[in-house]
């Protein structure tokens, strides 16, 4: 007699389901972001500062002076190539900045994967840095890339231009050939 049994457990392999809130590529929560992007801009102060004083930039300041466009661009450039440099070997590993790696959370492809490190320096952090840099408008370059963080996918402009987003660290994530 072959009469299956009711009780038996299921011979089909059964999996949790799993979405961008509670499995393993949890969105990031805005104030992990903003605490990541804090920490990460108080460091960058460490070089910046010196920067400033190298350029003279704060004379300009304290004298009501437009500071020149070649030391805009020169101090811009180098903050640029040291934020870079001092992060570096934490974006090409994990996909985190020093702030990031403190809160728990990385830069990921929308699959998941750790992006290359090209897409993050020249697509994720390079247009908006240069966006930063255009007279009358790029002062609100970065409050209104910031503003799209209150989308439903939280995914900010500098997301969307690299094809990013945001997770927060569940598991080690292998590397992606």
């Amino acid at each position: 007699m072959n009469v299956p049994n009711p009780y038996a457990p299921p011979k089909t392999p059964v999996a949790d389901p799993v979405d961008a809130q509670s499995g393993p590529n949890m969105l990031a929560t805005r104030g992990r972001r903003a605490t990541a992007a804090t920490v990460d801009s108080l460091i960058a102060l460490c070089w910046s500062v010196p920067l400033w004083m190298h350029f003279k930039v704060f004379d300009y300041l304290v004298e009501f002076q437009d500071i020149p466009t070649r030391v805009a661009l020169e101090v811009a450039a180098l903050g640029f190539a040291l934020f870079v440099l001092f992060n570096a070997y934490f974006l090409r590993q994990n996909g985190q900045t020093i702030g990031k790696k403190l809160v728990g959370i990385r830069i990921a492809t929308l699959d998941g994967g750790i992006p290359e490190f090209w897409r993050i320096v020249a697509l994720r952090y390079g247009p908006i840095q240069l966006a930063a840099l255009l007279p009358y408008i790029g002062i609100f370059a970065d409050t209104f890339d910031v503003l799209f963080i209150y989308r439903g996918d939280r995914r900010c402009i500098h997301d969307l231009i690299a094809g990013t987003q945001v997770l927060r660290i569940t598991r080690p994530v292998p590397r992606s050939a």
